[in-house]
């Protein structure tokens, strides 16, 4: 507990031993005015906060909230008693279950509230920047420029993006990904902001500004996230709204009417009675329940997906991924590791690490993915002063001497050109064919690989209800087919440009059926249109784009599409909680009203009207945590 609810504790727990003291030990014999006297001294050390909160709320025009309904119930029971019963307990009983229901639900927002924070406090206050003289100076990160080398001691989170210069460690990535595993990192790997360095000193280069590293970028979404409020937290402030003033004036007219109709019948109007009822009907009708179990519910919703290295940028998309029925994926870097790597070697003439290392070497000045896959698997060090007389042959490959033995790396094209023949190669991916000195040695099979958990991604979707996935790719025909196979999509698209894909996105959306919502999941610079197009833009974090990440909704910090399918589970299951709420608060409170108008209900029938269901209301809120 903070400050502030032990304050509130104290208070109640001084009001509840004085209300019990006044209750057991009071005199009956005193005097209506001397008791009402005994009794406001636990009623204003209870509810003075709120008595006051109604003044300002009248003074500045704006009356028609809880704490009014609070304060105009209490102050009127008390009055009926100096005047009527002499019973004064329910009014200070009132106010003092009242504060009891705003401390839990203070509490419980507070509770979730500090399990994001705790969650997402990722954003280091120091950075330790290294001088060109070797010296180590501590500076707060915001000064540290992008080329600067930092270091990072063992136990502490990573400041800013780097790549590693010296150092070989793990770094804990769960504030980033929800993954416990941690991720070894080396010299040349990539360390983002937030990761927690569990092993050696580490010495980074900083690749971007403290204000652009992943950590300030997840801060910021999830600061943002509440401003973005979903339809039923929409409907929930336009009800309250019309709502309180509307049961003001019900109550108003329940305590003026049943009186005037009682005398115009001849009977006797019994004021105290039909007062008694319209103060019991305004207890009852304050909307506490709603107003605050809804928010909370998202924000649960939110923390419990951040949780899971899922950022959910509002309470409006997380409700949209609650009613998702068709998943549109982009194909490389999404469901496959957007990794080309070395899966095969065909009719090799020679030992096959041999036919690698010399088209490694071949391959070492070009840039190209495919080059920078054969380096990758070269058994040994790259040596560039091997090679020699390098020759790039457009659309074709490379030509270059290795060792003063000319060795020739490319496509069909390239072995064409040069008279040598080729033997093709059935398997889906990219081929590099080698000929050493004229002479075909072998083609090399390189390929892109499906993520681990991406074909039962698909089956984790279709079993949450997605009734539709659809893979959208630039690849050829032959590659989409097979990796649609692989994944089980029920269908896909091949060849596509950008535009293409939010062509098709286009198509899609035209056939959506009642509420339901197209998420389009991402990762490069080319999606962003298409993820700001679909209903539900949803971007690989770890490995995406900064565009494509600016441009979704939702974000999967550690890329596995596995986690889409967690994500529309926490979804369905806070909105099922919100609507669970709707119907339990509303339906109750109806039912109290009407027993109220009746007269067949009591203050603590309010009581347990407007604390009671709040409470339980808050409390199956904070279920959307876990």
């Amino acid at each position: 507990m903070n400050k502030k609810q032990k304050n509130v504790l104290v208070r109640i727990l001084v009001s509840a031993v004085l209300l019990l003291g006044l209750h057991f030990f009071l005199p009956e014999t005193l005097p209506r005015w001397v008791a009402l006297l005994c009794y406001l001294v636990p009623y204003l050390i209870i509810g003075h906060d709120i008595l006051r909160k109604a003044w300002k709320g009248i003074l500045h025009r704006q009356p028609f909230d809880e704490c009014f309904l609070m304060a105009v119930a209490t102050v009127g029971a008390l009055l009926l008693g100096l005047l009527r019963t002499g019973d004064f307990d329910e009014a200070v009983a009132v106010m003092l279950f009242y504060q009891t229901g705003e401390l839990f639900q203070s509490y419980a927002v507070g509770k979730s509230r500090r399990s994001i924070t705790e969650l997402m406090d990722i954003r280091p206050d120091t950075a330790h920047l290294e001088a060109e003289d070797g010296s180590v100076e501590t500076v707060d990160p915001d000064e540290v420029e992008v080329g600067s080398v930092i270091v990072v001691k063992p136990g502490e989170r990573v400041p800013i993006d780097g790549i590693v210069l010296s150092g070989v460690s793990a770094l804990d990535t769960a504030a980033l990904t929800g993954e416990s595993l941690p991720r070894d990192v080396k010299p040349g790997d990539e360390a983002l902001s937030g990761c927690v360095n569990q092993g050696s000193v580490l010495r980074l280069r900083t690749t971007r500004d403290f204000g652009e590293s992943t950590a300030s970028k997840i801060m910021d979404m999830v600061e943002n996230a509440s401003s973005l409020k979903s339809r039923s937290e929409a409907f929930i402030t336009r009800f309250a709204r019309v709502y309180t003033p509307a049961v003001c004036f019900a109550a108003l007219a329940l305590a003026l009417l049943g009186p005037l109709v009682r005398l115009l019948m001849g009977l006797t109007p019994d004021w105290g009675d039909w007062l008694m009822r319209a103060l019991t009907f305004l207890v009852i009708s304050c909307p506490c329940a709603l107003v605050i179990s809804i928010p909370l519910t998202f924000f649960a919703g939110l923390g419990g997906a951040s949780r899971e290295g899922v950022l959910i940028k509002g309470s409006n998309y997380l409700e949209a991924l609650a009613d998702t029925g068709i998943a549109v994926f982009d194909k490389t870097g999404t469901m496959t590791q957007g990794v080309f790597e070395v899966s095969a070697v065909h009719h090799a003439a020679i030992p096959e690490e041999e036919l690698i290392t010399l088209a490694a070497h071949a391959e070492c000045f070009s840039t190209h993915p495919i080059s920078l896959s054969l380096r990758r698997a070269c058994a040994e060090p790259i040596d560039e002063t091997r090679v020699t007389d390098v020759r790039e042959e457009a659309g074709g490959g490379v030509i270059a001497k290795v060792d003063g033995r000319e060795v020739a790396c490319g496509n069909t094209r390239l072995m064409e050109r040069l008279g040598i023949p080729c033997d093709e190669c059935h398997s889906l991916g990219t081929v590099v064919h080698v000929a050493v000195d004229g002479s075909y040695c072998g083609h090399i099979l390189i390929a892109d690989h499906l993520k681990p958990h991406a074909a039962e991604a698909i089956r984790a979707l279709r079993e949450a209800g997605v009734r539709r996935t659809v893979m959208l790719t630039g690849d050829r025909e032959a590659a989409a087919k097979q990796m649609a196979a692989d994944l089980g999509v029920n269908s896909y698209q091949a060849g596509l440009l950008p535009q293409d894909k939010v062509t098709w996105v286009e198509k899609l959306l035209a056939e959506k059926t009642g509420s339901e919502k197209l998420a389009f999941v991402g990762d490069g610079l080319n999606d962003a249109p298409v993820l700001s197009r679909a209903d539900l833009g949803i971007a690989m974090g770890a490995l995406g784009s900064d565009a494509a990440i600016e441009a979704a909704d939702v974000v999967l910090m550690d890329d596995d599409p596995l986690k889409i399918a967690r994500a529309i589970a926490i979804a369905r299951k806070c909105m099922r909680i919100v609507r669970e709420n709707i119907v339990f608060a509303i339906g109750v409170k109806l039912i109290c009203l009407l027993v109220s108008a009746l007269g067949l209900g009591s203050m603590w029938l309010a009581i347990f009207a407007d604390v009671g269901v709040m409470v339980l209301a808050v409390l199956n809120a904070i279920r959307a945590l876990r």
